[in-house]
């Protein structure tokens, strides 16, 4: 969805999404829609995800299998009327808002996309980059289904790269034979492919995820290993070649690990407050 992770938001708040007026609300110019009234739109729901800080989000949906996340539905959009037959469908559109600073940090004509290392321009309509004129962005991302719990209703989302708190704009049906283009260039968003290093866990490491995820329901260990794998380091890092030690944070927990000659080790798996 973004070639840039978006900020953290780890506790975003739903009555902050309240568009009346917002900094969510889109202007349009007036110069080129005849003096438009500004478009104000409510968030119909907020996402729980894994990722609770952008580094380690992935640049783009469904690279990482293991990132599952609810999208918990606002009042008066937590109807199950409202989703009625979206059980044929396998995969939805999610029109999404780049919260906290993408929405006050302006826009600029050109961006430098982690795709192409951090070193060339490209026009922001010619990428994915969050600090757009609208801050908002698209997600292809599988679903299963509504879940109903004590806090309210949920869409079960799998393959997401959306920071925890994204405030979500639209649900929108994946449709193949429209959606999927066959032929269709890619620019310099060429296909991702996953680092080529061999990924081991430190005995501290197997039993921090024990500890932290012991019947296997958050599918921890595959997410660590495919997040990293995913390789999230900036574009630019090969200009810091001694650096070999990073850390990343999903759910409440710190994962660090470094990089030698055998491939990556994961080095530690910990609650953060206790790193």
């Amino acid at each position: 969805m973004n070639d840039t992770p978006q900020a953290n938001n780890r506790h975003a708040n739903p009555s902050n999404f309240t568009l009346h007026p917002s900094p969510f609300a889109l202007h349009p110019s007036p110069f080129t829609l005849h003096n438009m009234a500004p478009f104000l739109f409510d968030p119909i729901g907020i996402v729980r995800s894994p990722f609770t800080d952008k580094f380690g989000i992935p640049r783009q949906p469904r690279l990482v299998d293991a990132a599952e996340a609810r999208l918990e539905l606002l009042p008066p959009y937590d109807q199950e009327a409202a989703f009625a037959g979206l059980d044929g469908f396998s995969h939805v559109w999610l029109i999404v808002v780049f919260h906290a600073d993408c929405v006050t940090a302006g826009w600029r004509p050109t961006v430098r996309p982690p795709r192409l290392g951090g070193r060339q321009k490209v026009g922001v309509f010619a990428s994915r980059a969050p600090y757009r004129p609208n801050p908002i962005g698209l997600s292809a991302v599988a679903h299963h289904g509504l879940e109903r719990r004590r806090n309210g209703l949920a869409l079960r989302l799998q393959g997401v790269d959306l920071l925890d708190g994204t405030p979500v704009l639209d649900i929108k049906p994946y449709v193949p034979y429209a959606d999927s283009i066959a032929g269709a260039s890619g620019g310099f968003a060429r296909a991702s492919s996953e680092a080529q290093w061999p990924i081991r866990f430190s005995d501290s490491a197997v039993a921090g995820i024990a500890a932290r995820d012991p019947d296997g329901r958050l599918r921890l260990r595959e997410l660590i290993e495919q997040v990293i794998a995913q390789d999230p380091r900036p574009g630019y890092m090969d200009r810091y070649p001694d650096r070999r030690r990073f850390a990343l944070r999903l759910y409440d927990i710190e994962v660090v690990w470094r990089i030698d000659d055998d491939g990556v080790e994961v080095c530690t798996v910990a609650t953060a407050e206790s790193v």
